[in-house]
C-alpha cells in the first residue's frame, strides 16, 4: 500500500507539473538542449541519431518522415532498415506486433544489443488491449505510450496556445447526441451506458452498427451535433484517445466522456470543457441535464470558453513517434536503464 502511495503521489506531480507549464501546450515547455560548441562563437549542429523500426505498426510499410521539416527536430533519421540495427542508437519495438511475431524474433546475437543502444517499447493500446505484457520484464530500456510517466510521453492529443487569429465561431447546431464507433462489445462499459442513455435521449448511432457518415466526413458529420459520445474501449490513467481529441474537439461538439476519472482529464483539458458520465448518478440524469443545455444556449456555449485560448493539437502517428525518440536519445546522454516490472507499471 505504502508503494502505491508513493506510485500516486509520484504522478501526481509529473501531471501537475505538466499542467503548470500548460499540458495544453507541453512540448513547449521541455528543456532545450544547450548547443554543442565548434569553436569561438560558432556552433554545430548536434550529432545525427538513428532510430530503427524493428516492425512497421500493424505490418503497414510506410515512408520515413523528414523530422527536421515536419517537427523541428533535427540530426533523425529514423529508418526500418535492419541492416542499420547496429548503428542505431534506439530500436523502437511496437507491442502489438512483437505479440503477433513472437519473442524469438527479437534481435539475435552475439551480442545482441550493442552498447548503449537503446531498446524502446512502444504501446498506444489501453492495458486491456495488450496482451502479452508478463512476459517483457527486463527487456526495454525506456517505455513510450500515452502515459505521462513514460520515459517518452506521446499523447493522442493536447491543447496549446492558439495563434492570433478571429475569435472561435460556433457552428450551427441542428441534432442533439452522436456516436461513432466501429469496434462495438456488449461486454464494453460504453456499450452498456448507451443503451441505457438511449432510452432517455435520442444518440444517432454512426460506424459499423449505424449511419454513414456525411459525405464520408468525421467533422463534417459530428460538427451538426450539440454532444459526442467520447466513450474509450476500456478505463485507464492517461487513456484519453482521439475520441476526445479529433472526434469531439475538433468538431466542436461538447464531449460527453467515459474513461478515466474526471480528476484525470482535468490533468488535460479545461474542467468546464467536457461532461463526464461520473457526474450524474445515473443516464437518466445526464440525459435530463443534456436536454437542459439543449435549451440553454448562454449554459451551452460555456463549454467552447477554451476555444478562444487554446487550439487542438493531433499527434501525427507515426511519425511524430519515431522522431521523439531521436529527442530523447539525444536528452538522455549515457543514462542507461533496464525496466523490469513493465507489466506491473503499465497495468497499473
Amino acid at each position: 500500500a505504502g508503494g502505491a502511495g508513493r506510485g500516486l503521489r509520484r504522478r501526481r506531480r509529473l501531471l501537475v507539473a505538466g499542467l503548470s507549464c500548460t499540458l495544453l501546450a507541453l512540448y513547449a515547455c521541455l528543456p532545450e538542449l544547450p548547443p554543442l560548441e565548434a569553436g569561438p562563437g560558432r556552433t554545430r549542429p548536434p550529432p545525427e541519431v538513428t532510430v530503427l523500426l524493428w516492425w512497421e505498426p500493424f505490418g503497414h510499410r510506410r515512408h520515413m518522415a523528414d523530422c527536421q521539416r515536419r517537427f523541428n527536430i533535427s540530426g533523425c533519421r529514423p529508418s526500418a532498415d535492419r541492416s542499420r540495427y547496429r548503428e542505431a542508437q534506439a530500436v523502437i519495438f511496437h507491442h502489438r506486433d512483437l505479440v503477433f511475431h513472437g519473442l524469438g524474433q527479437l534481435p539475435a546475437g552475439p551480442p545482441q544489443r550493442p552498447p548503449a543502444q537503446r531498446w524502446v517499447w512502444m504501446n498506444f493500446e489501453s492495458p486491456s488491449h495488450s496482451p502479452g505484457l508478463r512476459d517483457l520484464a527486463g527487456i526495454f530500456n525506456w517505455t513510450m505510450s500515452y502515459r505521462v510517466d513514460s520515459d517518452i510521453f506521446v499523447p493522442y492529443g493536447y491543447l496549446r496556445a492558439r495563434r492570433a487569429s478571429p475569435r472561435f465561431s460556433l457552428p450551427r447546431k441542428t441534432k442533439l447526441v452522436a456516436w461513432i464507433i466501429s469496434n462495438w462489445n456488449e461486454a464494453h462499459a460504453r456499450v452498456r451506458y448507451y443503451h441505457q442513455l438511449r432510452k432517455y435521449v435520442p444518440i444517432d448511432l454512426y460506424g459499423a452498427q449505424g449511419l454513414a457518415l456525411e459525405e464520408g466526413s468525421m467533422v463534417r458529420t459530428i460538427s451538426q451535433y450539440k454532444f459526442y459520445l467520447a466513450f474509450e474501449n476500456s478505463q485507464h490513467p492517461d487513456y484519453i484517445t482521439e475520441k476526445l481529441w479529433r472526434n469531439a474537439f475538433s468538431s466542436s461538439a461538447v464531449p460527453i466522456v467515459l474513461g478515466p476519472p474526471r480528476s484525470n482529464y482535468e490533468l488535460f483539458i479545461p474542467p468546464d470543457s467536457f461532461i463526464h458520465v461520473d457526474d450524474f448518478p445515473s443516464p437518466r440524469n445526464l440525459a435530463i441535464y443534456l436536454k437542459f443545455l439543449d435549451q440553454n444556449k448562454p449554459l451551452y456555449r460555456q463549454y467552447f470558453a477554451w476555444k478562444d485560448k487554446y487550439d487542438v493539437y493531433m499527434t501525427s502517428f507515426w511519425d511524430e513517434q519515431y522522431c521523439k525518440v531521436c529527442e530523447a536519445v539525444r536528452t538522455a546522454g549515457d543514462q542507461l536503464k533496464t525496466i523490469q516490472n513493465l507489466a506491473s507499471w503499465f497495468e497499473s
